[in-house]
């Protein structure tokens, strides 16, 4: 898992229109990168939708938004687009990056192993260093909470 202080990890990850994504691209600006398990899923549309739908805001906090789950990115696309989602939906269908921020876990479900995108949250300074690293978030408010953890690295 990381922790705060660390500096991110820098990667290239494909979005909904299959237009690679460089982390280093949005140097200089805070970066929320959240993890969420599956598009279209209940929990999982609520928390993309509400990230989305406070994109201005945190915009005006110079702050981008990237969500990431292992879809793929046509999946990406029809779940943007069904949803009207306007931030930018990550693509790690090989897992690499969801093991580098350490959000691949394994729960036991029924008494066997599986292993799933953990729901998590990094926000990311201007200079690639993490101010905050939430494992095992609850969708709900969670996006409002962001916002008041990204104003406060602007106060």
């Amino acid at each position: 898992m990381l922790k705060v202080g660390e500096k991110a990890p820098v990667f290239s990850l494909p979005d909904a229109d299959m237009e690679t994504i460089d982390l280093a691209r949005y140097q200089g600006k805070h970066i929320v990168i959240f993890f969420y398990p599956k598009d279209g899923t209940p929990c999982c549309t609520k928390e993309v939708t509400d990230f989305s739908d406070h994109e201005d805001e945190f915009l005006r906090h110079n702050c981008v938004l990237l969500g990431i789950s292992r879809d793929d990115c046509l999946k990406h696309a029809e779940f943007r687009d069904k949803e009207g989602i306007g931030i930018e939906l990550l693509s790690d269908t090989e897992g690499v990056v969801c093991k580098q921020y350490g959000v691949w876990q394994s729960k036991e479900v029924d008494g066997h192993k599986k292993f799933g995108v953990c729901r998590s949250t990094f926000i990311i300074d201007g200079m690639g260093t993490i101010r905050h690293a939430l494992y095992n978030v609850n969708y709900k408010g969670h996006a409002l909470e962001i916002l008041r953890l990204v104003k406060e690295l602007n106060s």
